[in-house]
């Protein structure tokens, strides 16, 4: 049995569903901070399943130890925590908070029921360099002025101290690239807040005539001064967590890091893309607060090819195809 934390929000949703589809059994752990039960709904009606779902908070490390003790688990899926790049400026002490104590709390139960095979979701930005061509021998900048970046740092260290202690451990770090889309037939995808944190939500929002327009910042260091960002399907996501508990099983002691990116687009040529899949205006605004980011995040995944055989195969416009059809259905359902 596989226990996904933070399952119930938009990649961990659909990370169960492909599990679920790949005949594993599964148990959702979530505290429904960035998510909610209707992720649940849509995963039992798809699957025509139920499935086990505990409402806790991974940081109490307590009540985890309840799930370990309850459910026959032999492997975690890590896809809990804070993950805005903005946000995290605004709130650091959340994030470290958040982010850095999930971690801990999850290896301590882990360790103290002697489960050992990890799959920890990351992200592209931790290298904190500005790159199309990052790989996973790029060091990591840890002066970059980021809590987020920070945090998923710390997270990474946290990880490779432990996995050090104990020739048991098993540990695939999955650094994803800006995940997008939702599942093919529209019934589960990413459910938009009123006030988004990532660009796409945002964007379809204008779509939707939900919103007059988005703060756009565009004094990068790129051809049309936006950022230029890799792009992953959620399902191509789901594809290479798939390969890596494949490759997990065939490892005795391992604590390996894989870039897991797709197509690259800059902010601008994305919004395009976003208007032409929804056929309207997505009118922007210059950003009232500029703040520095990253001008360039990308990898061309290629350990991933080399060592789990995956390659991104979804293009961004179909990213936005999938998104946009999910989110036109949850319109229509309220």
């Amino acid at each position: 049995m596989i226990l996904v934390t933070g399952g119930l929000g938009f990649i961990g949703s659909h990370v169960v569903l492909s599990l679920l589809a790949q005949g594993q059994e599964v148990v959702i752990v979530d505290n429904l901070a960035n998510a909610n039960l209707q992720a649940l709904e849509r995963l039992e009606f798809i699957t025509g399943m139920y499935v086990p779902f505990v409402k806790i908070d991974v940081r109490n490390t307590p009540a985890l130890n309840k799930v370990f003790e309850q459910y026959p688990i032999d492997a975690v899926i890590n896809a809990a925590g804070f993950k805005s790049i903005e946000e995290s400026r605004l709130k650091p002490l959340e994030y470290y908070n958040d982010n850095v104590s999930c971690i801990m709390s999850l290896l301590r139960a882990m360790q103290r029921t002697g489960i050992r095979n990890l799959i920890h979701l990351s992200s592209l930005a931790v290298y904190g360099v500005s790159s199309l061509e990052l790989n996973e021998n790029t060091p990591l900048n840890y002066t970059y002025p980021n809590p987020y970046i920070k945090s998923q740092q710390m997270i990474e260290t946290i990880i490779g101290d432990t996995f050090r202690t104990d020739n048991e451990w098993r540990i695939a770090i999955l650094r994803v690239s800006n995940v997008v889309g939702a599942f093919e037939h529209g019934v589960l995808g990413e459910l938009v807040p009123p006030l988004p944190k990532n660009i796409v939500p945002l964007a379809v929002q204008v779509a939707a005539m939900q919103r007059d327009a988005i703060e756009l910042q565009n004094h990068a260091d790129t051809l049309d001064q936006t950022t230029e960002r890799s792009f992953v399907h959620v399902l191509d996501v789901c594809e290479a967590i798939k390969a890596s508990l494949y490759w997990l099983q065939q490892q005795h002691h391992c604590c390996e890091v894989f870039d897991i990116a797709g197509e690259i687009s800059s902010i601008q040529n994305l919004l395009g893309i976003v208007a032409n899949v929804t056929n309207a205006n997505i009118k922007t605004v210059e950003a009232a607060y500029p703040f520095e980011e990253l001008a360039q995040t990308a990898s061309n995944s290629q350990k991933a090819a080399e060592i789990l055989n995956w390659h991104a195969k979804r293009s961004l416009k179909q990213m936005i195809e999938d998104e946009w059809r999910f989110y036109q259905n949850t319109l229509n359902f309220k």
